[in-house]
């Protein structure tokens, strides 16, 4: 390569006879080449650049070749050809010379290119000089800017590799990140293995290229005579540098991987709060032996993965955790209701500790009834799920004490109200009769239930709400107005928390008519269209948990009212007792059960007098025609007292005391429901189909 400096170069044309004083000062020599006759003259300063006494020179280039070797002369002879050709006036380069002893050293030269006036090179004068010490500053400094490139690169493979494993949250995403290409490409490994601590042992998670499973491996003592062991065991690294190492250190181990063509592995033990959690093996089949900036960044590298893969532990242990105590929170099984298919389902949010207060609940209540729940506590912690777990329970014990749904709702308020948390909570209580397929919804706070019809055309049912539970107690506004829907045959009743229906940045409106859509175009089946629901839900993420509960009311298999009476008998007032004595007489021979009649008008005056004797207000009687697998009829006796009927054994000449004998002994059921602040005591008659 022509030397830039060699332009500053100006000699005189009697140069040879003159030489400049301060090139002899700089410990250069110069040169007089006559192009014409091939002489080459140098000066005493010269001779000594090229190690030569002055006997040992002739003036011809060729006599240079006991110090130039071969390669260097041609390469400066073809730079020298080049420069003439080309027209140039200088030319320079740094060429190597054979000392005396034997040894190489650098040498510099610059050369000036005279030519007449016509363009033709007739001398070459110029200089030479000793170079070794700027060779050898030039290259200290390429071998320093290689150790920073070296530096470089393994700062970016810390980096690189820490800020992948920011984003790992579980075991199996911190092996997803240091098994994928990239990230083996990072740490400059072919393959890796890993294994966990765990009482004692080291269970592997991860086991190198495929195929490579080394058999008894899977589980392993940490005594054993296994490189990972030893990490562990020792707590500190173990690099092998060759296959031989590997196979002398390693003898029980190397017979089974001769085959992965490993030149050199490093085994890193995982120590994350002051104990070994596991240990990572690195595997190379392209190099052998490690530097020691080598060492130190995998032993870097398995400090920042220790950290990462004890995060991932313990974000997994919380998970399990958080899972269990939701589920504990939650139903256990959902009862089957004659009459309707029912379905739900939960998913956790994405973020956090994946736990929340969404909760489902479903209630079996008499009559043919059922109540159905859905709520969501605020707030996504284990504070919220306990909240939600004991909410649920007593909103179903007030349900099941046979309130009505709107006071159901108020005491649920005031009993989270009493709890001093300061969560509230929003939630919709649905009470169905299956029988006749009517729905009183109330609704605290929460997103309006939807109804699915036969066709697949789903609606959105507007019910005025009032405020969740909690805040209504708090600011005294306990009346919850009670909305009511008709649930004919094959329709399905869809409840569900706003994390199925919300989105960032839409509109909540937006979103139910999204899930309706989705709905109308769902399978017909409660079971599969729910799980297309959380499906969806799953696909899409979120930050919210989504509970789900779905009711199709059958129609065709559940039992249906034929009829249905109601007396009021107040106390004192013996004309309503007679009444109510006509009424059922009349009704059971209208309805077919005149083989009955005397059986359960008994039956029903009994009832009707234990409730007017023992409690102090009025009684209710209801008699209905129930039909399903067979035909009933079902007398039902309400009052105002939480006092249960006890049998009691009459005395040889006592006339009381057998009142719940004869019910017990002429029907086919009997039992007793809470109503809200009294009971019903009810029973049922199988009777004939009317010809």
């Amino acid at each position: 390569m022509v030397d830039r400096g060699a332009s500053a170069l100006s000699l005189p044309d009697d140069w040879p006879a003159h030489p400049d004083p301060i090139l002899a000062l700089n410990r250069m020599g110069s040169f007089d080449w006559d192009l014409d006759s091939g002489l080459f003259h140098m000066d005493a300063q010269a001779h000594e650049v090229f190690d030569l006494r002055p006997d040992e020179y002739d003036g011809h280039p060729m006599s240079l070749a006991v110090r130039v070797p071969s390669t260097e002369g041609r390469r400066l002879d073809a730079l020298v050809a080049q420069a003439i050709k080309d027209g140039s006036e200088n030319y320079g380069t740094y060429f190597r010379l054979r000392c005396r002893d034997g040894t190489l050293r650098w040498t510099h030269t610059q050369g000036y290119i005279r030519r007449d006036e016509t363009g033709r090179p007739r001398r070459i004068v110029g200089i030479v000089r000793d170079a070794t010490q700027e060779i050898g500053e030039i290259e200290a400094g390429r071998e320093q800017a290689a150790q920073d490139e070296a530096r470089r690169r393994q700062t970016n493979v810390v980096q690189l590799t820490t800020a992948a494993l920011a984003h790992a949250r579980t075991v199996q995403d911190v092996i997803d990140v240091l098994k994928d290409t990239h990230g083996l490409t990072h740490l400059g490994a072919t393959s890796l293995v890993m294994g966990l601590v765990e009482a004692g042992r080291i269970r592997l998670i991860a086991e190198g290229p495929a195929g490579s499973f080394v058999p008894g491996t899977d589980i392993t003592r940490i005594d054993e005579p296994y490189p990972m062991s030893e990490a562990v065991r020792t707590l500190s690294p173990r690099f092998i540098e060759s296959p031989e190492e590997f196979a002398d250190r390693y003898p029980v181990l190397w017979p089974h991987i001769t085959g992965l063509n490993i030149t050199s592995a490093a085994y890193l033990p995982l120590i994350a709060e002051a104990r070994p959690i596991g240990a990572m093996g690195l595997l190379y089949s392209d190099r052998r032996g490690f530097t020691p900036e080598d060492r130190n960044v995998l032993i870097a590298l398995g400090s920042s993965i220790a950290q990462s893969l004890m995060r991932a532990m313990l974000y997994e242990q919380e998970k399990d955790l958080a899972t269990g105590l939701q589920q504990a929170m939650l139903p256990r099984t959902i009862p089957s209701v004659p009459g309707a298919d029912v379905a739900v389902r939960y998913r956790s949010a994405s973020l956090g500790r994946d736990i929340g207060g969404d909760w489902y609940d479903l209630i079996p209540l008499p009559g043919g009834r059922v109540g159905a729940v859905i709520g969501d506590v605020q707030g996504h912690d284990t504070h919220a799920a306990a909240v939600m777990g004991q909410l649920r329970i007593v909103l179903k014990a007030y349900a099941a004490e046979g309130h009505t749904p709107a006071t159901v709702m108020a005491r649920a308020s005031v009993f989270l109200h009493e709890l001093d948390t300061d969560r509230f909570a929003t939630c919709l209580y649905a009470e169905a009769d299956l029988s006749t397929g009517v729905v009183q919804v109330v609704r605290a706070g929460h997103i309006d239930p939807l109804v699915r019809l036969p066709d697949g055309t789903c609606r959105r049912v507007s019910v005025e709400g009032g405020l969740p539970l909690g805040l209504s107690a708090e600011f005294g506004r306990l009346e919850y107005p009670v909305g009511t829907v008709e649930l004919d045959p094959c329709h399905t009743l869809l409840l569900c928390t706003d994390g199925l229906v919300e989105q960032p940045g839409a509109d909540l409106d937006d979103g139910i008519q999204t899930l309706a859509a989705l709905i109308a175009t769902g399978p017909e089946d409660v079971r599969d269209l729910a799980d297309r629901l959380i499906d969806v839900a799953e696909e899409r993420g979120g930050d919210d948990d989504v509970a789900l509960l779905l009711l199709r009311r059958r129609g065709l298999d559940a039992p249906q009212s034929g009829g249905r009476l109601q007396q009021h008998v107040a106390p004192g007032d013996p004309e309503a007792l007679t009444e109510a004595r006509h009424m059922i007489r009349a009704a059971v021979r209208a309805w077919g059960a005149r083989d009955r009649a005397d059986e359960i008008e008994l039956v029903a005056d009994e009832m009707i007098t234990n409730a007017l004797m023992h409690t102090e207000g009025s009684a209710i009687v209801t008699l209905r025609v129930l039909t399903g697998t067979d035909r009933r009829l079902r007398v039902e006796v309400e009052d105002s007292s939480s006092a249960l009927p006890r049998r009691r054994e009459a005395g040889e000449s006592g006339v009381s005391g057998r009142g719940l004998l004869l019910v017990d002994l002429l029907t086919e059921v009997w039992g007793v429901e809470a109503r809200g602040g009294g009971k019903c005591v009810w029973c049922e008659f199988v009777v004939q189909e009317r010809t």
